[in-house]
């Protein structure tokens, strides 16, 4: 049978049926977007196994709701048993066995992944038993299984499709129109197919290219592009159109071009065009729409007054115009840019009156955004139980809804609670993943802040240094977030050039909160992060104003987890300006951000809160050091002495050599000094004393007193000057070298430092003392009373 562009797929299935013939089992997955041919390449190998005479037994996992049912199905169809609804696993290999054996037959299972994960592991269970009979299985899924072999079904070409539209019942498509179809659909047959249908009624090969690029919808993620459709609404906008037209494709042009951190200048461009040419109609339709376009596509950080301004008027144009649909698009700008503004009370309402809107006109894309958005405003509050049910809400409705982004909205709410929750590291790796694929739009700076959250702070500082610039040049739906990221790291220990940078980039952000693209993420008050940079830079007095409206903000809207942050902020502040009451404050502030984390379960903030009992900390704070020893907690100056401490602290039990410490690592290797006095210097010396010897001999036979006297004081002088240049058993002495300088020096500022800890810390001063061994080589080997490990 024919299968237009499937050749290599069907040559597999063809491969996979002839082995079970010979007695061989196994499996292949077929993997593909909606509209790819998945199905039609199951009924293909249906019709192969029946020509070579082998039964066919098939199953869908199309019902959300299947789950193990559709295995549960075709085992009774083999006979080889049910899964019991408590199967253990040794229940599901002996039916998966039972499943395997026997034979010659095809099993097919389509959509697989539409089942849920219980299907799937049974499925990757069955696979791994099918050498034991002669049973082909063949499945299919949208996205990879992980399960080899596996077949990603590609796009048609343009001829393949022109060969597959030839047999429509709407006859061959014109070249023009076949083209704009081929863009549309990506090249898949499903959707080229429906797509064709779509178009049978319009005569004009014009109109055909515009319904397309004005209706496709959008194959990609956020921040993401889909360049088929890009490249169809540049065709249509090379084209003489309509003033309100092409108002409609140029605004949705520079709207899908948003993924393109390099198309900034162009979509301002577009959009410019678009709503004057909107304007110029009269028509509130128009208008409505391109306005909602422009803020799609421009995202002005800064502008959001002139946003929520916007929505208002796009929601009255659009209510004029009687287009429900763009009125709830203007009713959700309003609840955005209420958030951005930091008034959550607004934002609520808006978001409200969005999900009734949505509700009435059974909007289901519509309900799993206002879900997600309870699921971060849960977060927000403090509700972390209710925010995890919101986003398992979000995951089944979403894909219900067949809405693109599902995967990464949950993904970024799930992140945002291991983040308070210290569980954070394993997001690192798809950050960076998402910056790999997305490059320009700062995910690197989120990477930072989770490594900076999770202690690894080395890593993040350096993702700093690289990412900085960029960040700072940019802009987009997620810069300021990202700027916010940054400063949580530079705040950390950051150069103090990068921190006045990012004070400098937030600053006319002041009194907003930070709000990620719609508002699915939003991470704090800007003046949190303003109060870290200017404690960091040194400005406690600037520092304590920004993080007072961080408090008064938080507490006015019940966020908690946030308000915990910045008390601990503040505190540390307070430790640096050290005014009379000052000491007092943080403690109070301290108090209450422990309180707070240890109720929320916000076991990121608790761990650098309160250590774990057996757990002593050394790190840095701001210019200076904090020290956390079981009860003592206490800040100390920057000096070489505490670095010197730091890097014994982290090496228990080790000897570091004087020269590595004072150079800051190891590898530093000076030769040892000369002596003091070489061999033939000490040969010179030994044969004048000789000599001098025999003259205080003939002196005193001759009774020479003064040349006696004059021999006697060389002689003492020789005499001293060897004893100078000799060790212990008249060895050689060796000049001061590096080597002893640099034991001189390490001891000296260990020793002042432990001295300072001392006087603010005597416990903690007192096992140091007792712990630390100085000399050419240094070490601390931990003497009883201290941690059972050191955290710096």
């Amino acid at each position: 049978m024919a299968l237009i562009g499937r050749r290599r797929e069907l040559a597999a299935v063809a491969q996979l049926l002839d082995r079970a013939v010979t007695g061989t089992g196994g499996h292949l997955v077929v993997t593909g977007p909606t509209g790819a041919g998945r199905t039609a390449l199951v009924d293909a190998a249906a019709t192969l196994a029946r020509t070579r005479g082998l039964p066919v037994f098939r199953v869908s996992g199309t019902g959300l709701d299947a789950g193990l049912l559709i295995w549960d199905q075709l085992l009774r169809d083999l006979g080889a048993g049910e899964l019991p609804s408590d199967a253990r696993l040794g229940d599901l290999d002996r039916i998966a066995r039972a499943a395997a054996d026997g034979g010659p037959r095809l099993l097919l299972v389509d959509n697989i992944g539409r089942a849920g994960t219980p299907a799937v592991e049974f499925l990757t269970l069955l696979a791994s038993r099918l050498g034991s009979g002669a049973t082909a299985l063949l499945a299919t899924a949208e996205e990879p299984l992980g399960l080899t072999p596996e077949l990603r079904l590609p796009g048609l070409t343009e001829p393949e499709l022109a060969d597959l539209t030839d047999g429509l019942p709407t006859g061959p498509l014109p070249d023009g129109t076949l083209h704009a179809v081929w863009l549309a659909s990506a090249g898949r047959p499903g959707a080229a197919i429906r797509l064709a249908g779509e178009l049978a009624g319009l005569d004009i090969t014009a109109d055909a290219v515009i319904h397309l690029a004005l209706t496709t919808p959008s194959r990609a993620e956020f921040l993401d592009l889909d360049a088929g459709l890009i490249r169809l609404l540049e065709v249509a906008a090379a084209r003489p159109l309509p003033a309100p037209v092409r108002a409609r494709v140029l605004t949705r042009l520079a709207r899908e071009l948003l993924g393109d951190p390099s198309a900034g200048a162009r979509r301002r461009e577009l959009v410019e065009e678009a709503v004057a040419l909107a304007r110029s109609t009269g028509d509130p339709g128009i208008v409505a729409e391109v306005l909602d376009g422009r803020l799609h596509a421009l995202w002005d950080p800064a502008a959001a007054r002139e946003r929520l301004a916007t929505a208002t008027e796009i929601v009255e144009q659009a209510r004029r115009a009687g287009d429900a649909t763009v009125e709830r698009r203007g009713l959700f700008w309003r609840f955005t840019a209420w958030a951005e503004l930091g008034d959550l009370v607004a934002a609520e309402a808006a978001l409200t009156a969005y999900a009734r809107a949505a509700d009435l006109a059974g909007d289901a894309e519509a309900a799993v955004m206002v879900l997600a958005r309870q699921a971060m405003l849960a977060t927000i509050r403090g509700r972390f139980e209710e925010a995890v049910a919101l986003a398992g809400d979000v995951a089944e409705q979403g894909r219900r809804a067949g809405l693109v982004d599902t995967d990464r909205l949950v993904a970024s709410l799930y992140g945002r609670l291991a983040l308070m929750r210290g569980e954070a590291e394993p997001q690192v790796e798809t950050l960076h993943g998402l910056a790999r694929r997305l490059p320009g739009h700062f995910f690197e700076a989120t990477a930072a802040r989770t490594l900076a959250e999770c202690g690894r702070d080395t890593e993040a500082l350096l993702e700093l240094e690289r990412v900085l610039p960029a960040v700072l040049a940019g802009s987009g739906p997620r810069w300021v977030g990202a700027l916010a990221d940054l400063a949580i790291v530079a705040a950390r220990g950051g150069e103090p050039t990068s921190a006045q940078a990012l004070y400098d980039a937030l600053l006319p952000y002041g009194g907003r909160l930070v709000v990620w693209g719609g508002a699915n993420t939003i991470t704090g008050p800007v003046d949190d992060y303003l109060g870290r940079l200017a404690t960091r830079l040194g400005r406690p007095d600037q520092a304590l104003q920004h993080l007072d409206s961080a408090v008064e903000l938080e507490q006015r809207i019940g966020a908690l987890p946030w308000l915990a942050y910045t008390l601990a902020a503040r505190a540390g502040a307070l430790s640096v300006r050290g005014a009379e009451g000052d000491r007092g404050r943080a403690g109070d502030d301290l108090g209450r951000a422990r309180s707070l984390a240890q109720r929320l379960g916000m076991g990121g903030l608790l761990g650098t809160l309160a250590p774990p009992a057996d757990e002593w900390r050394l790190s840095r704070d701001g210019d200076g050091w904090r020290l956390d020893a079981g009860a003592e907690t206490v800040r100390l100056r920057d000096g070489r002495g505490m670095g010197y401490l730091r890097a014994l602290l982290a090496a228990p039990g080790q000897e570091i050599a004087a020269l590595d410490l004072v150079a800051g690592g190891a590898g530093l290797r000076v030769p040892e000094g000369a002596p003091i006095l070489d061999d033939v210097g000490r040969a010179a010396y030994r044969s004048r004393l000789r000599a001098l010897d025999e003259q205080l001999d003939v002196a005193d036979r001759a009774g020479d007193v003064e040349r006696a006297a004059a021999a006697q004081v060389e002689r003492t002088a020789l005499l001293a000057e060897l004893r100078r240049a000799s060790g212990l058993g008249g060895r050689p002495r060796a000049q001061a070298g590096e080597t002893e300088r640099a034991r001189v020096n390490a001891t000296r500022a260990l020793w002042a430092a432990v001295e300072r800890v001392e006087s603010a810390a005597p416990l903690a001063g007192a096992h140091l003392r007792a712990s630390l061994h100085t000399g050419r080589v240094l070490r601390y080997q931990p003497a009883p009373g201290g941690p059972t490990r050191w955290r710096v």
